[in-house]
């Protein structure tokens, strides 16, 4: 399957030159396997937590999960319950995926819902927020590799951020990611060394003072 161009994150990618809070993840961890699921239920009070797909979950368009990550997987459902676990993709579940066809397989394969929608992260929080419903923005992690769509996006939504920083593979992602990705960590430097800060989460602060 081949993505449309992303305006929408061009576009959103200057809400961060005077905002750049919107930036930065509340949690930074290798991967999944380094979240800690139970702990984010029962000390940040989160109910339900969103991840992006490809290089998060998979390798860039693989519907599988990547296998070392099968058992952090199986955490993660058996904790929030598969239906208060979800994926929010930007090429599964989007115009880009004819008949949702991908989703479908993705669904089949993960045993979780893909959210169907027609905005591109980091648009399109509303979607998420319609699809969790009533479980309120502050009670969802949202995580994935992705500073300037996932990150963004779960910041704009209120949720707590979560950036998987190292990716599974570049093999086969498309060279627009390859590159942003790039510039991704570079400003991921720079805001940690003039010391900027996530958006205030209370969920957060909670953790922060009791770790």
């Amino acid at each position: 399957m081949v993505q449309s161009l992303n305006l929408s994150g061009i576009a959103n990618a200057f809400r961060v030159l005077f905002n750049p809070s919107l930036a930065m993840p509340h949690i930074i961890v290798d991967d999944i396997r380094q979240i800690n699921f139970r702990d984010l239920k029962k000390r940040a009070n989160i109910k339900a937590i969103g991840f992006d797909k490809d290089n998060c979950l998979t390798a860039p368009y693989v519907s599988t999960i990547y296998p070392p990550f099968k058992e952090a997987w199986k955490e993660c459902v058996e904790t929030f319950s598969k239906e208060n676990v979800i994926i929010v993709s930007n090429s599964a579940g989007t115009k880009d995926d004819k008949d949702y066809k991908e989703a479908q397989r993705l669904e089949e394969s993960l045993g979780v819902a893909v959210l169907r929608h027609d905005e591109k992260k980091p648009s399109g929080g509303q979607f998420l927020e319609e699809r969790l419903a009533p479980i309120p923005a502050d009670q969802v992690a949202f995580a994935g590799d992705r500073i300037l769509t996932d990150v963004l996006f779960g910041n704009r939504n209120g949720n707590l951020t979560i950036w998987t920083r190292k990716v599974i593979t570049e093999e086969g992602d498309n060279k627009v990611a390859l590159a942003l990705r790039r510039v991704e960590y570079k400003l991921i430097d720079l805001l940690q060394r003039f010391n900027v800060k996530p958006p205030v989460h209370k969920s957060f602060s909670s953790i922060k003072k009791e770790g």
